[in-house]
């Protein structure tokens, strides 16, 4: 099968499908690659509807599903819109933007999204990165992987392509955002001026650019060596590659013909910062020979980068760091702002051909057919100008030393505190549920034993150190129900600590004993996020529970597989949105199954039909062995699963076998999986006995391999997936960089106890760890050290004078 776009995509964008427009011109072939051509979807399964736009017109839908896939609708006029929307269900454009769902929502225009929104204020306080945003700014303004033509768009970064090193903490090495492309060659920027003010036409604007930075075409060019993109490029060029002197063939050549060609002033996609696999030409085509007599194959990078995966940890870390930060609100200002359009847009030599913008001319208005067609095609190959959002400068980004100016001084010890439970066992599922705006946080710990404690977490804990995952302002606005001494950063479940120690309390014991064959270990376990409610499995009748944490009554008992249920796992959640639950078992199937936050139950097909028993949505098949270990992500829309001397299966969460991955073809010698972690950038991390860590990408290429020397326990993952955490049979807790799997820092064995469960706070500023003493450990953890950005900027203590 052809290489094609990967299932794994930024979480505010659907999968990729054919444009509608270039759909009608390609015909059957593009067609095998594409998804709802024809389908039936449950109203239930809409989570956001947004107002689109269809040859620059309002007229068209895209209506996000549960699935993280997206379908766009064009219609006859801005009628039929509103009357579709009356008729769905009123979820607004979803929950993540901070806006009441409602249908009005809907029908907003770009502009009123952005207004009503807290994302800008979010991105100012860094609470979420420069990627997201981009996102969200390319999604409200009507940038959509359904089109082609209205592709989201991103700035080149860096005009640094020729280096052996590349050092992002000089500025040199950073193209200057606050100027189009068009702008950064002096020379160049005075030829579009002189253009545009010897420009003489009745019925045309003056214009700068008579091309765009975003079209179909270009999207193809950076996109060709993966289907759907080679089809449709091939459609494009009457079935045949464009010269191969015009095919996007090394990135730092496409960097220089943007500052030198007259007719070449594109930007980047957003793939350029996630998607190795768009620089490879897997699947062997032949592109062609250049003038100079090279062939076209992979595409070359930059001599800095070592490999298309290094060239996009490389890319996204300079999209993220300050020098970016701090100017990419000025290339807001030119794309989606204020320079947009107008004066200022002259100014700042922005303008583009008059077609490119929005509301310059109405489609509807024409009766002779052929200046319809004629502009509609002008529309649809020449590019399509972003919705204006705002017409004033757009709020620049705090700097981090505002937000936090003590996260560079030393960090305390490495342990922060112990907490022991009366018990002595093992302590062997840990959930950090300590998001600052929960009324309560809480660390849940379960015991061997199946006792659980809702351990009180306290948010404004005075230490003097913060994370860029988290920086110490961001935190501030915690808030508790339960007041926790100020010096503790962790304190017992109240109903223990007024408890009798010598008798477990009823109300915090999970009931029914286990499975007496299964060894309980921490995927036993999974907490909904605000702790209210605890998953279990192993029970010898197959099925899994919901247990209430109030008061430890069974809630719903979920059969479903033919033996022991072994793991479980939860996709993200935040508080209001449902999540997938998938279960493993020793029958080797994976189910996937979907928690429903308005009924508090695991649903079945009809979600809303009072009681209706749960069933699951999809049945993953593909192991002969029991399942190990599993990750589930909405936001790919992956199941990514292990079984017992078997291989890592990667699905859809629709029920499709993507991949099957072992460490190196005939190589025994890694041993069995048992822990499974995939990160945002879809790397995943497999460790297997004797402590063997492999990273895949989820589109099945083997980037490293490691082999500790611990026996490792447990792991979980940073929230910006650049780190991850383990634990030990020998009581170490070991903090690695995902990229390279180096250890970065090795916490020492505390009582000689192993690490049985592990987990990372919120702030990112502790590490939680379970013992098999029954104790918990909390770590003191200070990520800026190993940051590329940060590292050099500690705070460092003078040495004592010498006598």
């Amino acid at each position: 099968m052809p290489a094609c776009r990967p299932a794994g995509r930024p979480a505010s964008q659907p999968a990729s499908m054919a444009d509608q427009c270039l759909m009608t011109i390609i015909g059957k072939q593009v067609l095998r690659y594409c998804e709802h051509l024809h389908g039936r979807w449950h109203t239930a399964e809409i989570r956001a509807i947004f107002l689109r736009r269809h040859l620059l017109q309002n007229r068209a839908l895209e209506i996000f599903l549960t699935s993280r896939t997206a379908i766009m609708f064009a219609f006859p006029d801005q009628n039929t819109v509103k009357k579709v929307v009356q008729r769905l269900p009123p979820v607004g454009v979803g929950q993540k933007y901070g806006i009441a769902q409602s249908r009005k929502a809907s029908l907003m225009t770009p502009r009123q999204l952005f207004k009503h929104s807290d994302m800008p204020q979010k991105w100012q306080r860094r609470e979420i990165c420069n990627f997201e945003y981009l996102m969200f700014l390319n999604t409200i303004a009507g940038r959509t992987y359904n089109d082609l033509n209205q592709y989201p768009v991103f700035p080149w970064i860096l005009s640094n392509y020729d280096s052996e090193e590349l050092d992002l903490k000089q500025p040199a090495n950073f193209r200057d955002l606050s100027k189009p492309v068009g702008a950064l060659n002096d020379s160049r920027r005075k030829y579009f001026i002189d253009r545009y003010r010897q420009w003489e036409h009745d019925k045309i604007p003056p214009f700068h650019y008579g091309t765009h930075y975003s079209t179909a075409a270009f999207t193809m060019n950076w996109l060709m060596r993966m289907e759907p993109f080679t089809t449709l490029f091939l459609s494009l060029q009457s079935g045949k590659f464009d010269h191969a002197d015009r095919m996007f063939h090394s990135v730092a050549e496409s960097w220089k013909h943007c500052l030198r060609d007259t007719h070449d002033v594109k930007e980047l996609i957003p793939e350029f910062f996630y998607l190795p696999e768009m620089f490879l030409n897997i699947n062997g085509y032949q592109l062609g020979k250049r003038d100079d007599g090279s062939l076209v194959g992979d595409v070359i990078l930059p001599p800095w980068a070592k490999s298309p995966e290094h060239f996009i940890t490389i890319h996204r870390q300079a999209l993220e760091s300050d020098l970016v930060s701090c100017q990419l609100h000025q290339w807001i200002d030119l794309i989606f702002g204020y320079k947009q359009r107008g004066p200022e847009a002259v100014r700042a030599t922005n303008v583009f051909y008059y077609l490119t913008y929005e509301g310059v001319v109405d489609l509807s208005s024409f009766d002779d057919p052929m200046i319809k067609k004629a502009l509609e095609n002008q529309i649809r190959n020449f590019g399509q100008t972003p919705a204006q959002l705002l017409s004033e400068p757009h709020t620049p980004r705090q700097s981090i030393m505002t937000i936090s100016p003590l996260m560079f001084q030393p960090v305390p010890d490495d342990i922060c505190m112990i907490m022991k439970f009366i018990s002595n066992s093992a302590v062997v599922h840990l959930s950090a549920n300590t998001h600052a705006q929960l009324p309560n946080a809480t660390v849940v710990s379960i015991t061997a034993s199946l006792g659980f404690a809702l351990n009180r977490w306290n948010n404004n804990y005075s230490s003097n150190f913060g994370s860029h995952l988290a920086p110490v302002g961001v935190e501030a606005t915690g808030s508790s129900q339960n007041p926790i001494p100020p010096n503790l950063p962790l304190t017992v479940d109240p109903l223990l600590a007024t408890g009798n120690p010598a008798s477990p309390v009823a109300r915090r014991m999970l009931g029914d004993s286990l499975d007496q064959h299964l060894t309980i270990k921490w995927n036993n376990f999974v907490t909904t996020c605000d702790s209210k409610y605890i998953f279990v499995c192993g029970y010898p009748d197959h099925s899994f529970r919901v247990i209430e944490t109030e008061n430890a009554r069974i809630r719903q008992v979920i059969f479903g597989h033919k033996a022991v249920v072994t793991c479980l796992a939860r996709s993200e959640a935040n508080a209001g949105i449902d999540f997938y639950i998938a279960s493993g078992s020793t029958d080797c199937t994976v189910l996937l199954w979907q928690w429903n936050v308005k009924s508090n139950f695991v649903v079945g097909e009809q979600q809303n039909v009072a009681g209706e028993s749960a069933s699951p949505k999809v049945i993953l098949i593909g192991h002969d062995s029991e399942i190990t270990c599993i990750h589930v992500s909405a936001e790919h829309g992956l199941v990514l699963s292990t079984s017992a001397g078997g291989p890592l299966l990667i699905h859809t969460t629709q029920g499709d076998l993507l991949r099957c991955l072992r460490p190196i073809e005939q190589d025994q010698s890694v041993g069995s999986p048992r822990i499974l972690l995939m990160s945002r950038e879809c790397y995943a991390v497999v460790c297997y006995d004797l402590g063997n860590l492999c990273l895949f990408t989820t589109n099945g290429r083997l980037i490293n391999q490691l082999k500790t020397a611990s026996h490792i326990t447990c792991m979980c993952l940073s929230r910006d997936g650049e780190y991850f955490v383990t634990g030990s049979e020998e009581g170490t807790v070991s903090v690695y960089a995902t990229v390279d799997l180096k250890c970065l820092y090795a916490y020492g064995a505390c009582d000689g106890a192993a690490v049985r469960s592990i987990a990372i706070v919120h702030n990112h500023r502790h590490i939680v760890a379970g013992l098999s003493n029954g104790a918990i450990v909390v770590y003191n953890v200070d990520f800026n050290k190993w940051h590329h950005e940060y590292r050099h900027r500690y705070v460092r203590t003078p040495a004592p004078p010498t006598s």
